[in-house]
């Protein structure tokens, strides 16, 4: 395939390209520069796309980029930097897909499982209605600027991320330290649901994606579901380390305010109708075998 990625150096981007490219695929990283390789497109999150005869012809075009949500606490800043990055980032890219002489057969684009908001324990499916709060705000106007390329292009498939897992990078390897000297424990209650993924499912996912017919939203996560005590014990289980001290929710709000309440205290029980209904298998189905693979000593 002709693909072109924007996030391509990121956990999920980067892992995607060297994918597509192992399998014979010719990627175009979106960068935000002037291109210094033949591989390079240059798109502005401002303008789009700046050389439409370059990227005129592309089978797939995967839109990944987006500001780091769980970067930090949410000033005003910061959400206006999320958000910016989102939605009119995205409409101003299909924008300039409309001026290519042959728009993307096929746009992807990221999404999150933030979309649903705090829902406790309803079981949700792509079919669910988006919560409440900053998040899903951001996910529903991020989802309907990607269905606009509808527009141009043959389909359009919406990737709503749960937790990515891997020691490489993102929300693993962030709790990795804490947990390998011991500090590690569940955040609040526990109770809330934690939708995850291991990254090579993740990557899987988006090239099943990308080969069949699947159109609209698709929930990118693990079928099993479990809550944050499951995954505090079971990296803690993995390590052979105790996990014993709980962060109260106090705290966490305390420290990160709204960041924290939709983030690390949400509770979303997400699951994968779309890729289980179109025969989507997972190499990591489950939690213990996710970490085993990322934690062992041979990873």
């Amino acid at each position: 395939m002709n693909v072109a990625l924007s996030g391509a150096s990121g956990l999920i981007g980067s892992a995607l390209t060297r994918s597509l490219e192992a399998a014979g695929s010719r990627c175009h990283r979106l960068v935000r520069r002037t291109p210094s390789r033949a591989d390079e497109l240059e798109w502005r999150p401002e303008h789009g796309l700046a050389d439409s005869e370059a990227a005129s012809g592309l089978d797939v075009l995967v839109h990944l980029a987006g500001e780091n949500v769980a970067g930090g606490r949410w000033t005003t800043e910061r959400r206006s930097r999320i958000g910016a990055s989102r939605g009119p980032a995205t409409r101003r890219l299909v924008e300039s897909l409309s001026r290519l002489e042959q728009a993307p057969r096929v746009f992807v684009c990221a999404s999150a499982v933030g979309y649903y908001g705090d829902r406790g324990d309803e079981l949700l499916d792509e079919d669910s209605t988006s919560g409440g709060g900053f998040l899903a705000s951001v996910c529903r106007e991020w989802e309907s600027a990607a269905l606009t390329a509808g527009a141009v292009c043959e389909r359009v498939a919406i990737l709503r991320f749960g937790v990515v897992l891997s020691a490489r990078g993102g929300a693993l390897a962030r709790m990795l330290t804490p947990f390998r000297l011991g500090l590690g424990g569940r955040l609040g209650s526990g109770r809330q649901y934690f939708p995850w993924i291991h990254i090579d499912d993740a990557v899987a996912a988006i090239l099943h994606v990308m080969k069949r017919d699947i159109r609209g939203p698709v929930n990118i996560v693990a079928p099993e579901q479990v809550t944050n005590a499951d995954l505090t014990r079971a990296i803690a289980a993995t390590l052979g380390r105790p996990a014993l001290l709980p962060v109260p929710s106090s705290a966490l709000r305390l420290a990160f305010g709204a960041m924290a309440r939709e983030t690390l205290l949400a509770s979303a029980r997400v699951v994968p109708t779309v890729l289980r209904n179109s025969n989507f298998r997972y190499r990591f189905s489950t939690l213990d075998a996710a970490l085993d693979r990322e934690l062992s000593p041979d990873a």
